[in-house]
């Protein structure tokens, strides 16, 4: 078994954008041995689940959602940063989620789909359960907005869900869906964006929980540079970065606090 650490950059890497991953991660590693960590492996690791990746504690980088960040990983993992993406819906270190029905739908706001059918890709995502269960608090009756939840699994399914009329509405994160139209339009192309849900920080890149201060200084300077290198300039544009800050746990309080508000306005839970 190799003893060089772990790394993944699992939450946009579908099959179109992989390359453009491993070309990030080449240089990103690249930068990381040039400081002295001598652990750094070749690939990313694609085949274990992101949750028995984000607790390995051989993780020298990883990504994760702000949710299961502020409600179960708490001291297992060391926050690095976020990361600030260039498509709509998102600036500085900050994100939010599009909520989209097809293109023909008559809804015009978000009221219009009480009683209908959501799609949502996990019942821990802030994207698309959390920001989405604040963003229709205000509208629930008796603690209940929709007329039935599908579990799908992926934002890229939920949409794939809505665009097939197996969904009539579905939270999917702005990253995602920019993604998406930039580089398969036609997964985006029979669905429109009919509301914005509130906005919460990028999904947080992460190591191990007893990666010392001096390990997380040298991640941080190095995505910051790999970011900002022309010579990067393809892989960081195909995957809509355009920068990055350092961030720590209490960055993600919002998500909490949007959690709360939902129940103090009698909606819990998404339903």
């Amino acid at each position: 078994m190799s003893d060089d650490a772990l790394a993944n950059l699992g939450m946009y890497d579908p099959a179109w954008l992989r390359s453009a991953n491993d070309a990030l991660w080449a240089a990103l590693g690249r930068r990381l041995r040039a400081a002295g960590i001598a652990d750094v492996p070749d690939g990313l690791e694609r085949e274990a689940s992101l949750r028995a990746i984000w607790r390995n504690p051989r993780l020298l980088l990883g990504q994760t959602c702000g949710y299961p960040l502020v409600t179960e990983l708490g001291g297992t993992i060391a926050v690095v940063g976020r990361p600030t993406y260039a498509l709509p819906g998102c600036r500085s270190g900050f994100h939010r989620s599009l909520v989209v029905v097809r293109g023909e739908a008559p809804f015009r706001a978000l009221q219009d789909l009480r009683g209908t059918r959501a799609a949502l890709n996990g019942r821990d995502s802030n994207t698309g359960m959390n920001l989405l269960r604040r963003a229709v608090a205000p509208f629930s009756r008796d603690g209940r907005f929709f007329g039935a939840l599908v579990e799908t699994g992926a934002h890229l399914a939920s949409l794939a869900a809505v665009a097939a009329g197996a969904a009539d509405a579905a939270a999917v994160d702005c990253v995602t869906f920019g993604l998406a139209a930039r580089h398969r339009p036609d997964l985006t192309e029979g669905v429109r964006v009919l509301a914005q849900t509130p906005e919460s920080p990028t999904l947080p890149f992460i190591a191990a929980g007893d990666a010392s201060e001096e390990r997380i200084a040298i991640l941080r300077r190095a995505l910051t540079e790999t970011i900002a290198d022309p010579a990067n300039a393809e892989a960081c544009d195909a995957l809509g970065l355009a920068g990055f800050e350092p961030a720590a746990v209490e960055d993600y309080a919002v998500l909490l606090r949007y959690e709360a508000e939902a129940a103090e306005l009698g909606y819990p839970v998404l339903a």
